[in-house]
Parts: C-alpha cells; sequence; structure tokens
C-alpha cells in the first residue's frame, strides 16, 4: 500500500528531529567534557588516592590499621562525633532558614525577588576570611549582638557566642544557607500560580 505523501513527510521530520536530538546530546556532551575532566582531577582523583592510602601502611603493605586506630582511640571517635553532629544541625538550620526564604523569593514578581536575591547571594561575593572575621566582631563579648540583646532585655549579662558550638553554627549556617535556598528558589519558581490555588483547594 502506498504512503501518503503527507505521512512520509511526518516520517521524515520525525526522523530529523531524533538525529537532531542525538546531535545536540553529543554537543552537549562534548562541552561537558571540559568540565568533567576538571572534576576528576582536582575531585575523583585525589579522593579515590586518599581511600587507597587508608588500606596500605607506611610500606605499601594492605592493611587495617588506620581503621583499628579510629575505633581503639576514643580522640578519633570524638572528633567524628563532633563532625556529624555540626553537619545535622547545620542542615537542619539551613532548612528552617532556607524554605521559608525560597518560597518568599518565589513568590515575589521577578523584579523584586532579584533585588531579594542579592542578600542570599552576597556571602558567595565575600571572603571566607572576611567573613569569618565580621562574625567574630558581631559575636564577641562586647559585639554588637550581645550589646543589642542586653539593651532589649534578652540576657543581663554579655554571653559567649564564639569560639564554641553556637558561632559555629551561626556561620557554617550563613556559609551554607544560599546552597540550599537556590535550588529550592529554582524547583518554585517553575510551579505555576494555577496549580497552588488549585493544590489549596483540596
Amino acid at each position: 500500500m502506498p504512503v501518503s505523501p503527507d505521512i512520509e513527510r511526518s516520517m521524515l521530520n520525525g526522523q530529523e528531529l531524533k538525529s537532531q536530538k542525538k546531535r545536540e546530546e553529543w554537543v552537549l556532551l562534548g562541552l561537558s567534557l571540559p568540565a568533567i575532566f576538571v572534576i576528576a582531577l582536582v575531585v575523583i582523583l585525589p579522593v579515590g588516592w586518599l581511600f587507597y592510602l587508608s588500606f596500605v601502611d607506611g610500606h605499601g603493605s594492605f592493611s587495617l590499621e588506620h581503621y583499628q586506630k579510629m575505633v581503639e582511640y576514643k580522640s578519633y571517635a570524638r572528633v567524628f562525633i563532633a563532625t556529624f553532629k555540626v553537619s545535622a544541625l547545620t542542615t537542619l538550620i539551613c532548612i528552617v532558614l532556607g524554605y521559608p526564604i525560597a518560597y518568599f523569593l518565589a513568590a515575589l514578581p521577578s523584579r523584586w525577588s532579584g533585588i531579594f536575591m542579592l542578600a542570599v547571594l552576597l556571602p558567595f561575593w565575600t571572603s571566607l576570611l572576611v567573613r569569618t572575621y565580621a562574625w567574630l566582631v558581631l559575636l564577641q563579648r562586647k559585639g554588637l549582638l550581645n550589646d543589642l540583646a542586653i539593651q532589649i532585655g534578652l540576657w543581663d549579662s554579655p554571653v559567649k557566642l564564639v569560639h564554641n558550638m553556637t558561632g559555629t553554627l551561626i556561620g557554617m549556617a550563613h556559609i551554607m544557607l544560599p546552597f540550599l535556598v537556590l535550588p529550592l528558589y529554582g524547583a518554585m519558581k517553575k510551579i505555576e500560580p494555577d496549580m497552588m490555588q488549585a493544590a489549596s483547594n483540596l
């Protein structure tokens, strides 16, 4: 049975779209190769080398002595516990603060959300050393935060807020918060307002 010209043209168009999509995929792969190479060079290879070194002794022979020390010495356990504790608390603080911020930015018009986004991106434009010293100045015993808290009656005498868990969590949350706000904002911005209204009526 002969194929009509319209069907033949649609088949050709479908084949052209498939071939064009394949070409685009190869182009994207080629463009991403330099980034993949850099990541492999500066991240994957060093981490893999450290992982290998963790299973060998000073003579290059297979050994589990490094992992045995982690179990035997309590100092290693304390470091691991403190690390995971700070990580978990920082993540929790960023979620509690970041979700409302991302929702607020996504609900704003594009003109205003761009202005408020500058405050979220500000940590990326400031040196880590400068941010650390700024928090030390703000959180010290005679710093701005202590003076303000005493004036409004939150506490009567200066409280130690640096060189402890409190200062660490404040600094870590300030550094990591944009990494949570930006993906959430991008995902929320793609949600249509009609879908939000429909969901609120369910």
